[in-house]
């Protein structure tokens, strides 16, 4: 269940007009916080993050089940159940014995996949499945919405961050 913090925040950014994954990424924060202070653990940083997405899909953020290619079948159908769970298109069936089986298996999985560095290395390999064309939109419409002095505070970032990794590699 999540915390009515949490949903007023992603509410607070759907009026804002933010994208689904906007939204869905306050459900991931509360979820990676959950497993820092010891909640429960999980298996990998893509474990931590699709338990987060679930929460958000069964809150109602309007953020579709995966297409077919992207993901396991299995968790397509998780993600459409919890979608329209969601959106109000089937009736959820309280299952106890299941959710403490669930909660027991979580509690047992490290804690480490949700540290600063694990997250960190999902994000490097998914940005690096990402095709080059994506990553250039992505670029252009950061561009768009920056405006000059933004774009040159970016690229100084940018010169930094490259300084720096090549004095770590020498």
């Amino acid at each position: 269940m999540p915390r009515k913090q949490t949903v007023e925040k992603a509410r607070k950014a759907k009026r804002a007009g933010e994208a689904p994954t906007t939204q869905a990424g306050e459900f991931v924060r509360e979820e990676i916080e959950d497993i820092r202070r010891g909640k429960h653990g999980a298996r990998s940083p893509r474990q931590v993050i699709a338990i987060g997405l679930s929460k958000a899909r069964r809150a109602g953020v309007d953020l579709p089940p995966p297409p077919k290619g992207r993901a396991k079948k299995a968790t397509r159908r998780s993600a459409k159940y919890a979608y329209e769970a969601g959106q109000h298109k089937r009736k959820t069936r309280k299952q106890p014995r299941v959710s403490r089986a669930v909660t027991e298996v979580l509690k047992q999985e490290p804690r480490s996949s949700a540290s600063r560095a694990a997250l960190s290395r999902q994000t490097k390999r998914a940005a690096a499945r990402r095709p080059p064309s994506e990553r250039s939109a992505a670029a252009r419409k950061a561009a768009g919405t920056k405006g000059v002095a933004g774009r040159k505070e970016a690229a100084r970032k940018a010169a930094r961050t490259r300084a720096r990794n090549r004095r770590k590699a020498a």
